[in-house]
C-alpha cells in the first residue's frame, strides 16, 4: 500500500513557533512530528510514501532526503495552487493505480494502521475514515456509523448544538482509485467539505473504522504543550530519541553526548537532546529539553519544551513554556505559565514575561524588563474570537482598543482595498471608544468607512445591502452582562459573517501579519446623514399606511432606553398610530437588564396597558431587534405563544408559504400550517440560521420564541421596528386583538428544563441518545429531536454553558414531564458512564 501525507499546513494557530518552520517539522519530543507519522507506516510495511507539500517545502525535503535513512522511499510533490485537501491528493497521486492511505502530516497517533486496512478491505470499502472518540469534538468532522461501520452521517466543524456524537474524523482516510477520479481536477476540493458528504449522498461505499489507541491534532500551543505530556508519561508509543535510563523510578532518557550534574535534580519524565548540559544544582521537571542546549546553575525548568540550542541563565526560571532554537533566557530571568519566546530571541537578565506572552522571532526584551500582555487574551481567544454573539469580552480588559484595532485591520484585510464598510455603535461611552479604535483598523487596511454612529442594529443591517456595501460592524455594550461588550461583524448581505469568514478573520488575527496600507492607500472616513431616513422609507413601502392608520390602534410602546427611540416616533407618526411612549431616551446606565428588571418592565407595561384600555403593549430590547408583547388585557404573551401568534396572523393575510422556525418551537405550529396551507421548516435556533433560512424563495416569515421575527419583504433579519409595524398591519387586516385570537391556538404543555454535563462529555452524550432513538423518528438538525406520536421531547447541548437543554411537548402536563424526566435520566446516565 502507498501512502500519502499532506504537509502543507502553515501553522498558523501554532504561531510564532511557525514563523520559520513548516508546522509538519515543529519538534515533538525532539524529532519532527511528521517524523513520528513516517515511523508508523514503516511499522505497519507501507511500501511507498509521497509527501504533499506547499509552505517552506525545502526544509522538509533536506531533513527527510529520500527516505532511505527511515527505510521507506520518499517522494514530494508541490502543488502550484490551492487545490484543498482532497484536490491535493488528487494531483499528487494522478497516476496511482493501487489503495492509498491518506495521512496529515501533524497528527500524533499509534493506531493500529494495519487493522484500518483490514478493516476497509473486509468490507468492501471505496473510502474509509479512520475514526476515534473525543472529549472535544467541535474542531474537527463528527460521523456516526450503523452496526456494520458504514457512515450514515457525517458533519464537519459543528457548533454543540450540531453535535450527534463524540466519534470524529482523524483525517486518516484509506482511498480506492475510484474515488480519486471523483474529485474534480481544477478547483479547490476538500474531503470533509466536498468529497464525503458527495460519497454519502451517492450511496457509495463510506465506512468508518472505530480506531483503538493515542491520537492528537497538534493544532495549537496548548495541544502542543499536552502532547509533550502525553508523550512524556508514555500515552503514546512512539520512539523517543537517546536512551532510557534503567534502574531509577523516573521516565529519563539521555541522548548522545548529553551531560547533567550530578547535583541536578530531574523529576517526573524528562528528555534530554543530544550534547545538552545540565548544570549544577537545575531543576528540571516533566520536560524535553532539544539537542545542545545549556541549562545553567540553579535554574528550574517545569512542564516545559525547549528546542534545540537554547541557553537558559543561572537561576532563571521558566514554567509550561515553549522555547524555539537557539533562543536565551539570561541569568535569573522568569517566563510564566503559557510563553512562548522564539527562535533567535533573548529575555534579558532579570526579565519578567508575564503568563501567555508570545515574543517573536529575533526580539530582544531588555534586562530587567517585564513583558506584559492581558492574561485574559491569551486564555480567552487562543483558538478563536467568535462566539454566539459575536466578540464578546470584558470591557477594555480582553476588548481593549489595541485589540479592536487589530480586529479591524484583520477584518479589512478579509474584504480587500477600496471596499466600504458601515460601522455603527450603541450609546454607551465604551462602545464609542472601541468603534473608534475598530474603525482605525479597518482605515489602516485600506478600507474605506461610513460611520453610522449611534443607531439600531436593523438600521445598520439594512444600510448595508441598500448601499451594496461589502460588510459593517455593530459594537454595544452586552444587554446580558453589565462587564461585557459586544463586537458584530456583518456581510455583503447585512448577516452576520458566515463561520468561514470568522475563521478567515481570526487566521489573520493569530498570524499577527496581515497587510497594512500605504499612506496614500489608506482608507477614508465618512458620515453618512441619510441613513435613518433610507431605512424608514424603506420600511414604510412594505405596510399598507391607511389600513393601519383607519384602524386606530392604541399602543403603549417601551423603547428600553435605546436608539430605537430616535428613529421609531417617526415611523409611527407617519403611520397615524396613538402611541404611549416609555423610557424613550438614552440611558448608557440601562443597556444591560438582568432577568428581574426586564420582568419588571413587561409588568410594568402590563399594569399600564390594562390602566389606559391599549390595544397592545410591546418592548423593544436595547438593541431594537426583539420585541415583547403584551396583549389588550394586560396580560404578558409567552414567547411560545408569541410565536403562535404571529404564525397565525401571517397564516391568515399571506399566500401559502414557508415558515421557518427553531427545532424548539411548539408543535402546534404544524397544526395550524396544515389548517391554512403553510409548511413549516424546522431550523437551527443559531441567529444566522434563521437568517440565511429567511433568504430562500417561498420563506413568509421566520420568527423564535425569543421575541425575534423575520418579514423577508423587509430585510431578512431580526428587526423589532419591521415586526412591530407588521404586526399592527396584520392586526388592522383582520379587525382582531391577540387576546382575542389566541383562542384560536390549540392547548399544548411545554415543559424546559437543564442538566449540567460537562463540555468534554457532550459528545458521547448525544451519541448515546442518538443511539437510544433507533426505530423512532428523530431529527439531527439541532441536538436530538425524537417524535413521541402526539409529544416529542429535544436534547440540545448548550453553546456556551455546561448543560443540557431538555424540551418537551405533549397534550399533557403530565406526559410531557415524564417525557423530560426520562430524558434527564438517559443523559445522567450516559454521562456517568466511563
Amino acid at each position: 500500500m502507498k501512502a500519502i501525507i499532506m504537509a502543507g499546513g502553515f501553522g498558523t494557530r501554532l504561531r510564532p513557533l511557525t514563523a520559520h518552520l513548516p508546522k509538519p517539522m515543529v519538534p515533538l519530543g525532539n524529532k519532527p512530528i511528521m517524523a513520528h507519522t513516517v515511523e508508523l507506516l514503516t511499522r505497519h510495511g507501507v511500501s511507498d510514501c509521497l509527501m504533499v507539500l506547499y509552505f517552506m517545502p525545502e526544509t522538509i525535503t533536506s531533513y527527510f532526503g529520500d527516505g532511505s535513512a527511515w527505510g521507506i522511499p520518499l517522494r514530494y510533490v508541490t502543488p502550484t495552487t490551492d487545490f484543498g485537501t482532497a484536490g491535493s491528493v488528487r494531483f499528487a497521486a494522478e497516476a496511482v493505480k493501487e489503495t492509498i492511505m491518506v495521512l496529515s502530516g501533524d497528527i500524533l497517533t499509534d493506531f493500529d494502521l494495519s487493522a484500518a486496512l483490514d478493516f476497509h478491505r473486509k468490507h468492501g470499502a471505496e473510502a474509509t475514515m479512520v475514526l476515534t472518540r473525543v472529549e472535544n469534538p467541535l474542531p474537527y468532522g463528527i460521523v456516526m456509523t450503523d452496526d456494520s461501520g458504514r457512515i450514515v452521517r457525517f458533519l464537519e466543524k459543528p457548533s454543540w448544538g450540531e453535535v450527534f456524537s463524540d466519534t470524529i474524523n482523524t483525517g486518516i482516510y484509506i482511498l480506492e482509485p475510484s474515488v480519486l477520479s471523483l474529485i474534480p481536477s481544477d478547483r479547490i476540493f476538500d474531503f470533509g467539505k466536498d468529497l464525503f458528504p458527495r460519497l454519502l449522498a451517492a450511496g457509495h461505499p463510506l465506512f468508518g473504522y472505530i480506531a483503538e489507541g493515542y491520537w492528537r491534532d497538534v493544532g495549537d500551543l496548548v495541544e502542543y504543550r499536552l502532547a509533550h505530556l502525553d508523550l512524556l508519561h508514555g500515552k503514546v508509543k512512539v520512539r523517543i530519541p537517546g536512551k532510557k535510563i534503567e534502574g531509577i523510578d523516573r521516565d529519563i532518557w539521555f541522548d548522545e553526548g548529553a551531560r547533567v550534574d550530578f547535583t541536578a535534580r530531574l523529576s517526573g519524565a524528562v528528555i534530554v537532546g543530544a550534547g545538552t548540559q545540565i548544570h549544577a544544582n537545575a531543576r528540571i521537571e516533566n520536560s524535553v529539553i532539544g539537542a545542545n542546549c545549556v541549562i545553567g546553575e540553579g535554574a528550574t525548568v517545569s512542564r516545559s519544551v525547549l528546542w534545540d540550542g537554547v541557553e537558559v541563565g543561572r537561576r532563571a526560571r521558566l514554567t509550561e513554556c515553549v522555547v524555539g532554537r537557539k533562543a536565551r533566557v539570561k541569568d535569573e530571568a522568569f517566563c510564566a505559565e503559557g510563553v512562548v519566546v522564539s527562535d533567535h530571541s533573548t529575555i534579558g537578565a532579570g526579565a519578567m514575561v508575564k503568563a501567555n506572552v508570545k515574543v517573536w522571532p529575533y526580539k530582544e526584551v531588555e534586562d530587567g524588563a517585564t513583558l506584559a500582555v492581558s492574561l485574559v487574551w491569551g486564555e480567552r481567544w487562543t483558538s478563536s474570537l467568535f462566539g454566539r454573539y459575536g466578540i464578546s469580552g470584558v470591557a477594555n480588559l480582553e476588548i481593549s482598543p489595541e485589540f479592536a484595532a487589530k480586529l479591524g485591520a484583520a477584518f479589512g484585510a478579509t474584504l480587500g482595498r477600496r471596499q466600504m464598510v458601515i460601522t455603527s455603535r450603541d450609546h454607551h461611552k465604551a462602545s464609542r471608544m472601541i468603534n473608534r479604535a475598530l474603525m482605525t483598523g479597518l482605515l489602516s487596511a485600506g478600507v474605506d468607512v461610513a460611520d453610522l454612529g449611534i443607531a439600531p442594529i436593523p438600521v445598520v443591517r439594512y444600510q448595508i445591502r441598500a448601499l451594496g456595501l461589502a460588510g459593517g460592524t455593530h459594537v454595544r455594550k452586552s444587554p446580558f452582562d453589565p462587564v461585557l461588550l459586544d463586537i458584530r461583524c456583518f456581510d455583503e448581505r447585512g448577516m452576520d459573517i458566515s463561520p468561514e469568514k470568522e475563521k478567515g478573520v481570526e487566521r489573520l488575527f493569530f498570524r499577527e501579519d496581515f497587510p497594512r496600507a500605504t499612506m496614500d492607500e489608506t482608507g477614508t472616513l465618512s458620515f453618512p446623514h441619510a441613513g435613518v431616513d433610507r431605512y424608514r422609507d424603506g420600511l414604510l413601502r412594505t405596510v399598507d399606511r391607511e389600513l393601519v392608520r383607519k384602524s386606530r390602534i392604541r399602543v403603549v410602546l417601551d423603547y428600553a432606553f435605546g436608539p430605537a427611540s430616535q428613529i421609531f416616533p417617526g415611523i409611527l407618526g407617519a403611520l397615524g398610530v396613538e402611541v404611549i411612549s416609555l423610557n424613550a431616551y438614552l440611558d448608557e446606565g440601562r443597556i444591560t437588564r438582568t432577568a428581574e428588571e426586564f420582568n419588571a418592565s413587561l409588568g410594568t407595561l402590563s399594569n399600564i396597558v390594562r390602566t389606559l384600555g391599549a390595544d397592545i403593549g410591546i418592548l423593544f430590547d436595547t438593541g431594537g431587534e426583539k420585541l415583547f408583547l403584551v396583549d389588550e388585557k394586560g396580560e404578558q404573551v409567552s414567547g411560545q405563544l408569541a410565536l403562535a401568534l404571529f404564525a397565525l396572523l401571517v397564516m391568515r393575510t399571506h399566500p401559502p408559504g414557508i415558515l421557518a422556525v427553531p427545532v424548539t418551537a411548539s408543535h402546534v405550529l404544524e397544526q395550524l400550517a396544515a389548517e391554512h396551507g403553510f409548511q413549516v421548516r424546522r431550523v437551527r435556533s443559531l441567529p444566522r440560521s434563521l437568517m440565511e433560512t429567511a433568504m430562500e424563495p417561498g420563506v413568509a416569515f421566520v420568527g423564535e420564541e425569543w421575541g425575534g421575527a423575520i418579514f423577508p419583504e423587509v430585510q431578512p433579519a431580526f428587526d423589532g421596528m419591521a415586526a412591530a409595524i407588521k404586526l399592527l398591519e396584520m392586526m388592522a387586516k383582520l379587525d382582531v386583538r391577540l387576546h382575542h385570537l389566541t383562542r384560536s391556538v390549540p392547548e399544548t404543555h411545554l415543559i424546559q428544563v437543564e442538566v449540567p454535563c460537562p463540555n468534554e462529555k457532550k459528545g458521547r452524550v448525544m451519541r448515546q441518545l442518538v443511539e437510544s432513538a433507533k426505530g423512532e423518528t428523530a431529527e439531527l438538525v439541532e441536538g436530538v429531536r425524537i417524535h413521541k406520536n402526539e409529544a416529542w421531547v429535544a436534547a440540545i447541548p448548550h453553546p456556551d454553558r455546561a448543560v443540557f437543554q431538555i424540551i418537551a411537548e405533549a397534550p399533557t402536563r403530565d406526559a410531557a414531564q415524564q417525557l423530560a424526566t426520562t430524558y434527564t435520566g438517559l443523559i445522567e446516565k450516559a454521562k456517568s458512564e466511563a
